[in-house]
Formats: structure tokens, C-alpha cells, sequence
């Protein structure tokens, strides 16, 4: 590269050139400001074999589950992966990566230098620079085409004359130039780094940041239009998976067939009750006709629930909802510890003769030790329960104590810690109440929607009513977005549920 090449800089950029300014994607997020915490690394090899139809899948698959990532989960952003810290595989990673920047420094300390290396890493570095350029940036793009011209440097390279500096002060300078303003100071601070190597590091750890800036701005913009078009988008992109794989809704018609059920049977067991007439039960029952099947709405509601409040263990996931699958499983965690923490802190006000409870700071501090003690409630219960039970009944004891009221005596201290123990069994009649007013709200939210299900929430609920809003909020928004996509095929499947077609042929007898 020839040294009186112009390099560029802030101060080289006119505000009249418009193919040269950067539009600097504004990053503020707290989670991209560790300026080393991300690296680029080199693309592996594919080493499976594996056909055209496949990828064509995965990618159909892959683009329509960003997308829905993108409409459903405001707060989406592409971040660094992180394999865990004490980790085979992180450790593996991270002693790779060494050897890799030792070999490097190993290259140019040599007599001549080894430059094999270090020209690999500029054409990886090109690479990035390239892809972080707008369309209309048709000079800047030449520029840098010009300055880093991969013939040229290798020609260099093979005469010992590569100015790896050089070339560093003026990747810096595009580097200043294009970040977004939250990377400016680690931009800057790579300007202090003398060392070859460590300031190709450097440069690596700081673009793989600028890489996530620039597509995390990508996706703020293109949100609005995804929300607009997502319902038309996503059942397209359904339908060509559909058309590759004609099996694909079989877990879905699956999944609506035992919701239909249920409902079914529930309507005719409240059907074949004795009739009433003005809250009176008549001694001679009153034959009704045979209920309407249910409709598709109260179906998919049905199935809806199923999925969030129950634990289905290896059963198969609708394909509708595959891409939401880690998200209702989280949600049933979250719906979990919401019942537990409603059984105690309901439990724990009837000891305390609700005078504690009229402070938000006291029950915000039992929460958070529910909370604490009990994240792994799932696997061990009893001993979770333990734990809970003798700290609560320690704050509710020296929280009398501190108002000037009578402390619990050793027998409602023992019932408290009995009671809260006791939370640890399904059957608990307190864990059970709670539960049930936990699926009344979220069958409300859905029916009635969530601005009038607020304003009638549940007794015995109200210290979790934030919580428990918030999960509310976007279980519905979820749910009909799903619904809104997918009701076509959900229509079709409970046509043939409800009355099959051929049905002289089909050996199950349709649902009436």
C-alpha cells in the first residue's frame, strides 16, 4: 500500500459528501459496553454433509423465527454468545484463541517477519469494514477497496515491506469514523496500544462489537415495518414450510383435538347438571340438548392455557408455536414461583394481623427472600419450604416486635412454619386456591382482555399483582399474535376435528 495514501479521518470527511458520512447506529445498551467481551472469530468449516432441501429448510426456519423474534420481543438485540465461564468448551475456545495470537506475534517477531498471518487478518478485517457500510457509501467503499487492496499488500508481504502499523493507524481511523458513539472510547483507547498484535486484537474485539451495533440498528428499523406485515410475513413463510413438509401441523391438530376435548366434555357434564330454577336445585332434572360444539376462539384459548399452566413433560409442541416454546415453558416457570410466593406471603399475612402488610417496604422485603429461597423450588421443594418458613416466620416475629406489638408466641410460630412447609405438597389447599385464581385471571385476560381483568383481580393475589400483570400482558399479546397468524390453519384443523371428512372411512367417531 503506497505510504502517501490519504488516510481517514473525522476531520477528511466533508459533511457535503453523503456517499462518505456513516449513519452511526445508536447503541446505548449497557450489555455492548464491554469493550472486550466480544470477538470475531473465523468461520468454521462445514463438515456434514448435508443436501440442498436441508438448507433450504433451516434457512426458511431461521428467517422466519428472527422475524418473530423480532415482532414479539420488544427489547430483541443481537449480543455476544457466551459459552459458560468454567466450561470445557469455553476453555477449549479461549486456549485456541491464545494459541492463535501467540503463533501471530511468534510470525512477526521473526527474521524477516512472517507476515502470512497478519495479511489473513486484514482481509478479515476488510471483510467487516465492508459489511458495516451503508448502500450509498459508493467512495468510502472504493476508498477502502484502494487502501486495502489485498494484491497488492500480498506482494508486499512476499518482499518483507508490509507496514502492519501503518495499516493499523488507518484501520483505526475508519474504525472512528464509522462506530456507533458509545464505542468511540474504546476506539480511542486502542490508539494507545504500541504492541502489533495486541492492537489487532484490539481491533477484533472492538469491530465484533460494531458488528452487533450495526445489525441491532438494523433491527430498530426494520421493527415498525416487520409489526405491520409480521402476520402476513410469518404465515407465508409457514405455508412454504408447509408446502416442503406436508406432516408439519400433525402436532398442532394434535394439541387442538385434547383442547376441543376437554371443552366438550366439560360442557356436557355442566349440561347434564340437575336444572335450577331461582338458585334452587329442581328434584326432577331437566333434559338439555346436546351443546353446540365449541367455537375455534374458545378452543385455541383452551389450548392456549394448556400449554402455560400445565407441565407436558416430552410430549410433542404444537408446530404453530414451536418458536415460543422456550418462551411458554419460561412462562410456566414464572407462573410456578408466582404460586408459591402468593401461598406465603398470603399465609405469612394471616400471622402477622395484617399490620406488617400495610407496609409496601415489609413486603417487599419478604418477597425478595421468597424469591431468593426459592429458585430451586422445582427440584428440591421441601427444602426450599424449610428455608422459607424459618426465615419468614424470623421477619414476622421481629417485625411485631419492632411496631410494639405482641410477638408470635412458640405456638403460631410453629403453625406459621408448619403452614409455610406445608406449601411444599401439590395438594396444599392454599397452593391449590392460589393456582386456581392464577388460571381464572390468565383465562380472563384472554377472554375479556387485560384493561378489564385488572380491574377485577383476584383476591388473595394483590402482592403479586405487578408480577403477575406483567406475565399476563405477554401471554395475550403472544397468544394473539399466534392467533392472528396461524387462524387459517387452526380453522381447518377444527373443521375436520369436529366433523371429518370421509367419515364412513374414518375409524374415530367425530366430536359431537
Amino acid at each position: 500500500m503506497p505510504k502517501s495514501k490519504k488516510t481517514v479521518s473525522k476531520k477528511d470527511s466533508s459533511p457535503s459528501e453523503n456517499e462518505n458520512e456513516v449513519q452511526k447506529p445508536e447503541t446505548s445498551s449497557k450489555k455492548h459496553e464491554d469493550k472486550t467481551s466480544a470477538e470475531v472469530h473465523p468461520s468454521e468449516d462445514q463438515t456434514a454433509s448435508v443436501s440442498n432441501e436441508d438448507v433450504g429448510k433451516v434457512n426458511d426456519v431461521s428467517k422466519l423465527s428472527i422475524a418473530h423474534e423480532i415482532v414479539v420481543n420488544q427489547n430483541f438485540a443481537v449480543e455476544k454468545s457466551n459459552l459458560p465461564e468454567d466450561s470445557l468448551e469455553s476453555k477449549f475456545v479461549e486456549t485456541m484463541y491464545n494459541a492463535f495470537w501467540d503463533h501471530l506475534k511468534d510470525q512477526l517477531s521473526q527474521t524477516p517477519p512472517d507476515f502470512s498471518c497478519a495479511l489473513e487478518l486484514i482481509k478479515n478485517i476488510k471483510q467487516i469494514l465492508m459489511s458495516l457500510l451503508l448502500p450509498r457509501q459508493n467512495r468510502l467503499r472504493n476508498e477502502i477497496e484502494e487502501a486495502l487492496d489485498l494484491d497488492l499488500l500480498r506482494q508486499e508481504t512476499e518482499h518483507g515491506a508490509l507496514d502492519v502499523p501503518h495499516l493499523s493507524n488507518y484501520i483505526l481511523n475508519l474504525m472512528a469514523l464509522m462506530c456507533a458513539p458509545v464505542r468511540d472510547e474504546a476506539v480511542q483507547e486502542l490508539e494507545n496500544i504500541k504492541d502489533p498484535v495486541q492492537l489487532l486484537r484490539g481491533i477484533f474485539q472492538v469491530l465484533g462489537l460494531m458488528k452487533m451495533d450495526m445489525v441491532n440498528y438494523t433491527i430498530k428499523n426494520i421493527r415498525p415495518y416487520l409489526q405491520e406485515h409480521s402476520v402476513q410475513y410469518e404465515r407465508a413463510k409457514f405455508q412454504e414450510l408447509l408446502d416442503k413438509q406436508p406432516d408439519l401441523l400433525d402436532c398442532t391438530t394434535k394439541w387442538m383435538t385434547r383442547a376441543a376435548k376437554e371443552l366438550i366434555t366439560s360442557l356436557a357434564s355442566v349440561s347434564s347438571a340437575p336444572g335450577t330454577s331461582s338458585g334452587t336445585i329442581s328434584s326432577f332434572p331437566t333434559p338439555k340438548p346436546d351443546p353446540d360444539p365449541p367455537s375455534l376462539t374458545t378452543v385455541l384459548y383452551q389450548g392456549y392455557l394448556n400449554l402455560v399452566l400445565r407441565d407436558h413433560g416430552n410430549d410433542e409442541f404444537p408446530e404453530t408455536l414451536l418458536m415460543d416454546k422456550a418462551r411458554l415453558q419460561n412462562m410456566r416457570s414464572k407462573l410456578r414461583h408466582l404460586t408459591i410466593l402468593a401461598s406465603v406471603l398470603l399465609v405469612a399475612r394471616s400471622f402477622s394481623c395484617g399490620v406488617l402488610f400495610n407496609s409496601p417496604e415489609f413486603v417487599d422485603k419478604l418477597k425478595c427472600i421468597t424469591k431468593a429461597l426459592t429458585e430451586e423450588f422445582s427440584s428440591k421443594p421441601e427444602e426450599s419450604m424449610l428455608s422459607v418458613s424459618e426465615q419468614v416466620s424470623q421477619e414476622i416475629h421481629q417485625g411485631l416486635q419492632d411496631t410494639g406489638l405482641t410477638a408470635l408466641s412458640s405456638e403460631n410460630r410453629a403453625s406459621l412454619v408448619g403452614q409455610l412447609r406445608n406449601i411444599a405438597k401439590k395438594e396444599n389447599c392454599i397452593r391449590t386456591i392460589i393456582e386456581q385464581r392464577i388460571h381464572l385471571f390468565l383465562k380472563c385476560c384472554l377472554i375479556r382482555g387485560m384493561q378489564e381483568s385488572l380491574l377485577d383481580f383476584p383476591g388473595g393475589l394483590l402482592f403479586i399483582e405487578p408480577e403477575l400483570a406483567e406475565l399476563g400482558w405477554k401471554f395475550v399479546n403472544l397468544m394473539h399474535h399466534n392467533q392472528h397468524v396461524f387462524s387459517p390453519y387452526y380453522a381447518e384443523i377444527l373443521k375436520n376435528i369436529i366433523s371429518p371428512p370421509n367419515e364412513e372411512e374414518n375409524e374415530e367417531k367425530p366430536i359431537k
